[in-house]
């Protein structure tokens, strides 16, 4: 089966949790602290791979986590760094936030990789927090909790032309006479029922790729036949070849290219704007001359015409040699996102947002969520130091404008607290 969108869930690894720990030797006095920090979470990262051409993989488990970092130990020794975990698919997949429908990565090149799910840094151990004034800490971090997600991988497949037109119309044929691809061929409608790519090999070395796409009805572009599934194959195409059966008779002929381009239209305005050629097929049947100058007299020379008979070869080579000639003039498509550096964000107190449900205040800030999950709550020392942090960063004054009272239940990421007036 061809499997060309999958919805999974990826989690970075937590980072390991730093430690409290003094040296106690026997000819050391007052060794002071030594706890270790924690390893970093493992990410989750996914890599373009040219040998992959579906999601099939994605079908069968959709849940992956990476591995969390090794816990700090004492007499400063540091936890192990978890490994990452790479998830290959194919090239050409486009990679959605779930929540957001954001682009996060569009991955067009072999060997491409995209970080989806960020492993937590370890946490540090207490000989990091040792000062002049503090000698003896006996708090620590715990890791970072690891970032999760829902992705939607879509997979556009990387052709420089494709074969459009209606159910029959002999697209397949086309491409098994064009290529060493081997479609399915019939003559009923929707033979093809997933794309299939061809690769045509010119002289001196020049080559390009065809996609032959299942065929497209009226009302394709609202989920009719099996357009919508696959009208995405095309988009990344830099010509479109449109096939017509031209032993039907000329009017209909016609009315098959305007459903055709009407359904483009429709699904992508650009696809309708994109270079097209058409191919006049099945001219080995009688009248076909009539109905390609029809067609060129209702076209007024505003597409090449190429009269082929795709199941004898005839007139393919002109069609050929032309395509290859506008692909060499033709630019590389564009990827949908160009990779970014990584993005570091500042947090400041305006930033925080409070949203009110009863008698719960719901904070909503990246970093002091971190810092609040990176707390160990157990610990004295580290709540004071926690609260001291909040207060900095102006949570306190941001709750009273929301109208926080006495008893209310503050929620910071997975942790719930009680509002206390400090008065």
């Amino acid at each position: 089966m061809f499997y060309d969108e999958a919805k999974i869930y990826v989690r970075g690894g937590d980072g390991g949790n730093g430690i409290v720990a003094f040296r106690r030797e026997k000819y050391v006095p007052r060794g002071g602290p030594s706890g270790g920090d924690g390893g970093r979470g493992g990410s989750v990262i996914l890599e373009a791979d040219a040998s992959l051409r579906t999601l099939v993989d994605f079908r069968y488990r959709t849940h992956y986590r990476a591995e969390r970092g090794q816990h700090g130990q004492g007499k400063n020794k540091h936890g192990r760094s978890a490994p990452d975990l790479v998830l290959r698919v194919p090239v050409g997949v486009v990679v959605r936030d779930a929540a957001t429908g954001q682009i996060l990565a569009d991955l067009v090149e072999p060997g491409q990789r995209v970080v989806v799910a960020a492993g937590g840094r370890g946490g540090r151990g207490n000989a990091r927090f040792a000062t002049p004034t503090d000698r003896a800490p006996t708090y620590a971090e715990k890791g970072e909790p690891g970032e999760e997600r829902w992705l939607i991988l879509e997979l556009k497949l990387l052709a420089d032309v494709g074969l459009i037109g209606m159910p029959n119309a002999g697209k397949s044929t086309l491409l098994s006479r064009i290529s060493a691809a081997r479609p399915k061929i019939a003559d009923y409608p929707f033979t093809t029922l997933t794309p299939v790519l061809g690769m045509v090999r010119m002289d001196e070395g020049k080559s390009f790729v065809v996609a032959d796409i299942p065929g497209l009805i009226e009302g394709a572009h609202q989920g009719a036949g099996l357009g919508l599934k696959f009208l995405r194959h095309i988009e990344r195409t830099r010509v479109l070849v449109h096939v017509l059966d031209v032993s039907l008779p000329a009017e209909d002929v016609w009315r098959n290219w305007q459903v055709v381009n009407k359904e483009l239209e429709h699904y992508n305005p650009q696809l309708a704007r994109r270079p097209q050629v058409i191919a006049a097929n099945k001219m080995d049947v009688p009248g076909g001359e009539e109905k390609v100058a029809y067609l060129k007299d209702r076209l007024a020379d505003a597409y090449p015409v190429f009269p082929i008979a795709a199941a004898t070869g005839a007139g393919l080579e002109p069609l050929l040699y032309y395509l290859a000639e506008m692909l060499e003039r033709l630019p590389p498509p564009a990827p949908l996102i160009e990779p970014e550096e990584e993005k570091v964000t500042a947090f400041t107190p305006e930033e925080i947002t409070i949203i009110r449900e009863g008698d719960v205040f719901l904070v909503q800030n990246r970093e002091i969520e971190r810092r609040v999950a990176m707390t160990y709550l157990d610990n004295d020392e580290a709540v004071r130091r926690l609260q001291n942090y909040l207060r900095q960063k102006g949570l306190e004054d941001a709750l009273q404008r929301a109208g926080v009272f006495p008893g209310a239940t503050v929620r910071i990421g997975k942790y719930e607290f009680e509002y206390m007036d400090e008065a």
